[in-house]
C-alpha cells in the first residue's frame, strides 16, 4: 500500500468534496441530479451510471469505500498504471450500476404483476407511486386511500402480498443509489485474484483469512442478503456483486493475455 497513488488520490479527493460540500450548504441537493435513480423515476439521468459512484449516504459510508479504495487500490495502481487502473474503477462502477438496474427492474416488474393481476388500475398505480411516507405504516395507510375509490383497500390481516409488493415496488421506483461500493467491489475481486495469499480480515471478525477465500465469502453474503431481503439497513448488494462480477471479468482477461503483445 504505502503511499497514495495519483489516481486514488485524484477519486478520493472528488468524493470528499462531493460528500462535504452538500452539508456545508444547506438547501443544495445534489443526490436527485447525481444518485442512480430507477429508469422509469422521472429524476433518472444516464449520466448517474457514473455520478452515483461519488455520492455518499453517510460518514461511515464514504469512508469504508475509501478506505478500500486506498488499501486495495493502490497495488493494483502500481501494477496496472493510472490510466488502466482508472479504465477497471469506472468499468466496475458503470457496470455494477447497470447490473443493479437490470436486477431492479425485474423486481419491479414481478411486483408490478402482481399488483395489476389483483385488479388494480393503472390510474390507481401512477398514484401510489406518487407518494412519499416517512414509515411503512404512512405509506400503507395513503395506499388505502387511494386504494378506496378502486374498491381495493390493502387488508393485511388477509392480503399481506399485496401489501408487500406495493412496497417493494415503491422502494425499487424511489430509493436512488449511491457509493462507490460497486467500484470497489471489482477492485477487491482484482486484489484477490492477483495477491490471493494476502490476509484480510473484518473489524467485526478479525481473524485474517487468505484473500482467496475472504472476498468469495464476502460475495456470498451479499448474493444471500440480496435474494432473501435480509439485508440490514439499505444497501445495494447486487450493485457489489455486478462490481465484483465486471472487475473478475477484466482482471481475468488482463491476467490472461499479459504476455501477450496485443
Amino acid at each position: 500500500m504505502g503511499r497514495v497513488t495519483e489516481a486514488i488520490k485524484h477519486l478520493i479527493i472528488i468524493n470528499i468534496i462531493f460528500f462535504l460540500v452538500p452539508r456545508m450548504m444547506q438547501g443544495l441537493n445534489i443526490a436527485e441530479y447525481f444518485a442512480l435513480y430507477f429508469p422509469k423515476n422521472e429524476n433518472f439521468g444516464v449520466w448517474q451510471y457514473i455520478t452515483h459512484m461519488f455520492m455518499h449516504g453517510g460518514f461511515m459510508h464514504i469512508a469504508f469505500n475509501m478506505y478500500a479504495l486506498w488499501a486495495f487500490g493502490t497495488p493494483l495502481e502500481q501494477m496496472w498504471g493510472r490510466n488502466k487502473f482508472l479504465f477497471f474503477y469506472f468499468s466496475a462502477g458503470i457496470g455494477a450500476g447497470l447490473i443493479y438496474t437490470l436486477v431492479n427492474y425485474y423486481q419491479f416488474n414481478n411486483a408490478l404483476d402482481y399488483i395489476v393481476n389483483a385488479n388494480v388500475t393503472q390510474e390507481s398505480i401512477n398514484k401510489i407511486l406518487e407518494i412519499t411516507a416517512s414509515t411503512t405504516g404512512e405509506f400503507i395507510d395513503k395506499c388505502n386511500a387511494v386504494l378506496v375509490s378502486n374498491s381495493k383497500i390493502i387488508d393485511y390481516s388477509t392480503n399481506d402480498l399485496l401489501g408487500d409488493n406495493l412496497i417493494q415496488m415503491s422502494n425499487f421506483y424511489h430509493t436512488p443509489a449511491v457509493g462507490a461500493s460497486g467500484a470497489v467491489y471489482g477492485i477487491l475481486v482484482a486484489f484477490g485474484m492477483s495477491f490471493p495469499n494476502a490476509k484480510l480480515a473484518l473489524i467485526f471478525f478479525p481473524v485474517p483469512i487468505a484473500a482467496k477465500y475472504f472476498i468469495p465469502l464476502m460475495l456470498a453474503g451479499d448474493l444471500f442478503f440480496g435474494v432473501t431481503r435480509y439485508s440490514i439497513g439499505n444497501v445495494a448488494h447486487f450493485a457489489h456483486i455486478g462490481g465484483a462480477i465486471i472487475g473478475f471479468i477484466i482482471a481475468w482477461y488482463w491476467k490472461k493475455n499479459q504476455f501477450r503483445m496485443y
